[in-house]
């Protein structure tokens, strides 16, 4: 739905970066779903998280990754912490990087909230290997 005649130099990086980590099929849906209503904030989050921060050079996407999933489980956002679980595939953050940050979310945000995203990553960590077996299995 954006208008892509009108799109800045940090909405295409943002989008390159976006279907890295997010992947495609992630991305296609989200902008199949966009409607007049949410295309200002589309455009917001393209441009400023991943056009800017997440496309800075400073961190590398394991790093970023494991910030982001630490900030978000200890927000309790639940549907970004699973997102953001899958992207590891992408972003090179292993499960040991993501058990490690939900201990300090432990620590320095509340064991209700790390204890809360442990079962979401249990969850996605599952249905990731259970993909990825019936990939190997249709090989």
């Amino acid at each position: 739905m954006t208008d892509r005649t009108d799109v800045s130099d940090r909405y295409r990086q943002g989008m390159v970066t976006r279907r890295s980590v997010l992947g495609d099929a992630h991305v296609d849906r989200a902008n199949a779903n966009e409607t007049p209503f949410d295309q200002p904030f589309q455009r917001l989050i393209t441009e400023a998280a991943w056009g800017t921060v997440w496309s800075g050079t400073h961190f590398s996407k394991r790093e970023r990754s494991i910030v982001t999933i630490a900030l978000l489980a200890a927000l309790g956002q639940d549907d970004e912490v699973a997102m953001h679980i899958r992207a590891t595939a992408n972003t090179g953050a292993t499960k040991e990087d993501i058990r490690e940050v939900l201990l300090h979310v432990a620590i320095y945000a509340g064991v209700p909230a790390a204890n809360h995203a442990i079962k979401i990553a249990k969850s996605v960590y599952a249905e990731m290997e259970a993909s990825a077996g019936a990939e190997e299995v249709t090989k």
